[in-house]
């Protein structure tokens, strides 16, 4: 008897974007991301791995394709439908975007603003239960101890944990990652994508990072999608790869070349490994 299909938290088939003016971003992207799967987006800048993100988050239309996201086709969705999509996904930055003269427990807790009418001005504006669930996710960042700390005191790492915290009181389905650890010295890149990586395994959290570092793919992503001037020429599992392999996604290709050879078929993905 053959094994039912996974449910996927993401499914791409065909997508393509053009700007106004400019090269061809996406080319004919096939994408599927099953749920609970940590997957790292590589590739040279340029290659499409924001834009492709950008469309996963409907923030920017297809110029052809389809994207569905959670069971939702974006390329279809009215505003309601994203405005619903959105609370369901959660997106860390490169720039950490916290506001620098509030604590970190403010911070987080502006992360459940979605779930709440009107504004809120403090911590003590939020409802005890909220403050207690930001205290908990601060807690699994590591950074209980720094919860009445001001955010911009923080180093970089520190930071990047307070905005994965606060994306995690969305309470989302699919966490969206663009370059996290960009700005970061290696030990706090560690500690970040270790975060991300507990994550998946205790609430089953789909996630999909880019990242420039391939040894930080290797060694925390379950599956690596190469990208190059918009094609993926690189699909498979962690389990299945060695530097070599992934570092031939940076390969500038020859004028006139053909990159068929080097497109990897996707295998069937595995379920999140338990550190």
């Amino acid at each position: 008897m053959t094994s039912p299909l996974p449910d996927n938290a993401v499914r791409v088939t065909g997508l393509s974007k053009k700007f106004p003016n400019g090269p061809l971003a996406l080319d004919q992207v096939d994408l599927a991301v099953p749920k609970g799967q940590l997957l790292s987006l590589i590739g040279l800048s340029g290659s499409g791995k924001s834009t492709l993100l950008r469309h996963l988050h409907g923030l920017i239309p297809p110029s052809s394709g389809f994207v569905e996201v959670l069971g939702t086709n974006v390329v279809a969705a009215g505003r309601r439908e994203l405005r619903e999509l959105r609370r369901d996904v959660g997106f860390v930055f490169q720039s950490f975007g916290l506001v620098g003269r509030l604590t970190a427990l403010e911070n987080v807790l502006s992360g459940a603003l979605g779930r709440l009418s009107g504004p809120r001005f403090g911590t003590l504006m939020y409802p005890k239960a909220l403050r207690r669930e930001a205290l908990e996710n601060l807690d699994r960042v590591g950074l209980g101890d720094r919860a009445f700390q001001r955010s911009d005191t923080l180093s970089g790492g520190q930071q990047q944990r307070v905005a994965i915290a606060r994306t995690l009181m969305q309470r989302p389905k699919l966490l969206l990652a663009d370059e996290p650890v960009a700005s970061l010295d290696p030990e706090s890149s560690a500690q970040v994508m270790d975060v991300l990586f507990r994550i998946v395994v205790e609430d089953q959290l789909t996630v999909i990072c880019t990242l420039h570092q391939v040894e930080l793919a290797l060694g925390w992503a379950q599956r690596i999608v190469g990208l190059r001037d918009g094609q993926v020429v690189l699909d498979r599992e962690v389990d299945n790869l060695d530097e070599s392999a992934v570092m031939e996604v940076y390969r500038r290709v020859e004028p006139g070349r053909s990159t068929d050879a080097s497109v990897e078929k996707p295998s069937v993905p595995s379920s999140p490994r338990v550190a």
